[in-house]
């Protein structure tokens, strides 16, 4: 390893020189007794391979978890798109159940039942006057705003009503038979 001089005759190198060649080969060296000793380092390795499992494991998770909030978010749309298409249906299934009980009760009946719920009716109003006129304050309150909810939910309350009725008219109709 020598350096060509001038002239082109070889010259014996300088200390300097082979100072540098043995700085340079101890480098090189150390840099390869460090690589074998990197690859001998089993517990260094698996620590780095647990390293990389666990981040591909959080990784996976993390898409395993978005995929879970997709399909849930889908299953709940379609639950709710199946919610209102039974609700309508049952809805118009109680109309037609409500007519036909209409069309097939007799007109004395549906005469007896308005008389009945005119009665019914009056009472309760008659028992409505009383009891406020005997319930202390907190408890009219409460009445009060039971009443309102009530009348804000007219709707729900008489569809409820109504199939509760029918499903009793036809129990009924079917015990006669």
């Amino acid at each position: 390893m020598s350096t060509p001089s001038q002239g082109g005759k070889e010259s014996a190198p300088t200390p300097e020189e082979l100072r540098e060649q043995v700085e340079h080969t101890r480098d090189e060296l150390g840099q390869t007794v460090e690589a074998l000793a990197a690859k001998a380092d089993v517990k260094a390795q698996a620590a780095e391979k647990a390293a990389e499992m666990k981040e591909q494991a959080a990784e996976k998770a993390a898409e395993m978890k978005e995929q879970a909030a997709e399909k849930a978010a889908e299953i709940k749309e379609h639950a709710a798109e199946k919610a209102t298409v039974v609700t309508a249906a049952l809805r118009e299934k109680a109309g037609q159940a409500a007519q036909l009980v209409k069309d097939k009760t007799p007109d004395p009946v549906l005469d007896k039942a308005a008389h009945a719920a005119a009665h019914v009716r009056d009472t309760a109003t008659r028992a409505g006057h009383l009891a406020a006129e005997k319930a202390p304050d907190p408890v009219r309150e409460k009445a009060e705003s039971a009443a309102t909810m009530a009348k804000a939910n007219r709707t729900p309350l008489l569809a409820a009503a109504a199939a509760f009725i029918v499903f009793l008219l036809l129990r009924r109709s079917r015990r006669c038979r």
